[in-house]
């Protein structure tokens, strides 16, 4: 007896997902949800819908990617348990511990950026220059054009930043009032955020 030939009907929202997981393999930065349907030339609510699909496919424990919400768009990031073989394998500067002076300095660019050399060193009570250059360095930090007409450099985060400690934006960092403590116990805080982000 022949088998009747049986059609698969298959699923749009499957289909677009894995349209926008291919654009997101291959996209160097996190793409908000109008690039994305740009680039799969969906409307918006089709696309977050596939989006919510792949969340739930590359999640922490689950794989060994994930896909997240950070910098104002959408990105795949290696999950926690496999960030430190990625960092050997890349060697990247941003996987290598940041000191205690980059720490603290990034959180004063974090929370009152856009600011400059001279006002980080203020608050620090110490030299900025090191931490800032470092930073840099690192693309955790960029300028932010001048503090008056020919005034000092003023430095602001980056969406690397943001990628790295795993922010959608920077309106996710705790609130400094909710911190408490002292500047040690500050630091500690920070660089177990760090720590888990696999920054």
């Amino acid at each position: 007896m022949q088998q009747p030939n049986l059609r698969v009907v298959e699923n749009p929202v499957d289909r677009l997902a894995r349209v926008l997981e291919g654009v997101l393999v291959v996209a160097s930065r996190p793409l908000s949800v109008a690039e994305l349907a740009a680039a799969a030339g969906e409307d918006g609510e089709r696309v977050e819908t596939a989006l919510a699909l792949l969340v739930g496919r590359y999640r922490e424990g689950r794989s060994g990617i994930v896909l997240e919400s950070v910098a104002g768009g959408w990105a795949f990031r290696a999950a926690r348990e496999a960030a430190k073989a990625c960092g050997r394998l890349f060697d990247r500067p941003v996987a290598r511990g940041l000191s205690p002076a980059a720490l603290e300095t990034l959180a004063v660019v974090a929370y009152l950026g856009p600011v400059s050399r001279p006002e980080i060193a203020r608050l620090r009570g110490v030299a900025a220059d090191s931490a800032v250059a470092g930073l840099v360095e690192r693309g955790l930090v960029a300028e932010a054009g001048r503090a008056g007409e020919g005034g000092a450099v003023r430095y602001e985060t980056t969406p690397l930043f943001e990628r790295v400690f795993g922010l959608a934006g920077l309106d996710e960092l705790p609130d400094l009032d909710d911190l408490g403590g002292d500047a040690a116990e500050i630091r500690a805080r920070l660089e177990s955020i760090a720590e888990r982000r696999g920054a």
